[in-house]
């Protein structure tokens, strides 16, 4: 079994050593997660228990909250105000809204056609594969769980094998709020190896799925040898759309935000800036302004603004993204180096990284680059930034800023991505469902919708009439 050393970004240090899953660990997870579903307890527990254990799945989460933001900072290389005061928190709301909403989510609908009635129930889909990203081990590991918890799935959970140490404390918290045992089962390796005898295996009856959009089609592969529901969010090159009427501090400050929060490894980064012609020079000196200011520095600092990429790995594949495009002749702004200073030389720091008036067909316009570089290009129009906003393979997410709400709203109306913010960036709520379309994948996570991808929806008729039967009457010739 091979040794997982897990690096702390911001120094290259090791936090810890893991052993990776063996064949035997992994069978044991699936025999364990299946036996859970068809004969365990989990299952049979009545929609009012399963709300308790979820609200005390997230008290635990809270009463945890400051190592546990402490852990991802170090494992992930976010800085420490990003995990205190958004990570945490929202993970523990993951749990706290699926169990405030799940009895009226998964309620029993009874309908009546003509003489007959029609129950529509909604069952857990059995035992389901949650694979969980790197960039938000906790923050994507609850939004799943959650649902999946709620509607009475088993789980079988593959964190990342970069960052696996919040999934490894959340597993201590769930086994504490009275889950049953066998009900959630965590597994640690490499994508490779895991991910393909996980995905092929006829005992997982869906897979939820984050993460890079090349990990998706090869998980496509891997079900394809036995039916099973799919939810994959795979990633986005999104776009953020900036009127002549935008309220400019907002959205500068909005799109610092949008595309170096958590070092630009988000799906919803708005890589692509957008901005109206007669407000681009404006628009362009503020921005690059506040981008040179912008504090890099140990996840840990509370003062630090920009942590350290995940890996060296990640930080080789952006630098030849920004080498590539400097090569091809777009013009850098600032940025775009690995930085040399004493404190910062030890990390997989990158530099916040602008480019400007960049060609569409270029590999930064169009490729998903998971780091903190962006393009900021101008346009003439509305009909104009509609086409720059939808020239993507990518569909996840969009930004418009404006002070003309109509307007704002006609344009999102007409941009292609799963969710469009208005004069805001990354507001996620478990209350409301997110995903995306195109290549970013489809299937919701969150909300009513997120939820019931969890589910199989069975209609159970009954004629409780006297009258003739037509159709069976028909078919037998009466």
């Amino acid at each position: 079994m091979r040794n997982l050393e897990i690096i702390n970004p911001s120094t290259s240090e090791i936090i810890t050593n893991l052993e990776a899953d063996s064949d035997a660990r992994i069978e044991k997870a699936l025999e364990t997660a299946r036996a859970a579903f068809d004969k365990g307890r989990w299952p049979g527990f009545s929609l009012h228990q399963r709300k308790e254990i979820l609200l005390k799945i997230s008290k635990g989460i809270l009463e945890n909250a400051a190592e546990l933001a402490k852990l991802e900072s170090m494992n992930t290389g976010k800085p420490i105000k990003e995990t205190t005061f958004m990570d945490i928190p929202s993970s523990a709301k993951a749990f706290e809204q699926a169990a405030l909403n799940l009895e009226n989510y998964l309620k029993q609908d009874d309908l009546e056609v003509e003489n007959a009635k029609s129950s529509l129930v909604r069952q857990a889909q059995g035992v389901v594969l949650l694979i969980i990203p790197w960039n938000y081990p906790l923050l994507i590991a609850s939004w799943k769980l959650a649902s999946a918890l709620a509607a009475g799935n088993t789980v079988v959970i593959k964190p990342s094998s970069l960052t696996p140490l919040t999934a490894l404390e959340l597993i201590k918290i769930i086994d504490d709020s009275g889950v049953p045992e066998g009900t959630v089962n965590l597994v640690v390796g490499s994508g490779a190896f895991v991910g393909e005898k996980l995905c092929a295996d006829k005992r997982v009856d869906m897979i939820s799925f984050t993460g890079s959009n090349e990990v998706g089609k090869e998980i496509f592969k891997y079900a394809s040898s036995n039916v099973k529901k799919l939810v994959m969010e795979l990633g986005g090159k999104s776009a953020s759309i900036i009127l002549n009427d935008a309220d400019m501090e907002l959205a500068i400050n909005g799109s610092l935000c949008s595309i170096f929060l958590n070092q630009g490894q988000m799906c919803t980064a708005m890589s692509r800036i957008f901005v109206e012609e007669n407000i681009y020079d404006i628009f362009m000196d503020a921005f690059v302004d506040k981008v040179k200011r912008l504090k890099l520095g140990n996840s840990l600092d509370h003062e630090t603004q920009m942590g350290p990429l995940i890996s060296e790995a990640q930080r080789k594949k952006v630098h030849a993204f920004v080498e590539k495009a400097r090569k091809e002749g777009a013009e850098l702004i600032c940025g775009g180096n690995i930085p040399k200073t004493e404190e910062l030389k030890d990390g997989y720091f990158f530099e916040p990284t602008v480019f400007s008036e960049v060609d569409r067909k270029a590999g930064i316009f169009q490729q998903e680059i998971f780091g903190p570089v962006v393009c900021i290009n101008k346009f003439s129009g509305q009909d104009e930034a509609v086409s720059l906003a939808n020239d993507s393979d990518f569909g996840l997410a969009a930004c418009v800023f404006s002070n003309d709400i109509n307007k704002a709203r006609e344009l999102a109306a007409n941009i292609n991505a799963g969710t469009v913010w208005i004069n805001t960036y990354g507001m996620f709520y478990s209350e409301l469902p997110y995903g995306g379309f195109k290549q970013s994948g489809f299937g919701k996570e969150l909300g009513k919708e997120g939820m019931l991808e969890y589910t199989k929806l069975k209609n159970i008729f009954t004629d409780d009439t006297k009258e003739a039967k037509p159709i069976i009457n028909y078919w037998y010739g009466l």
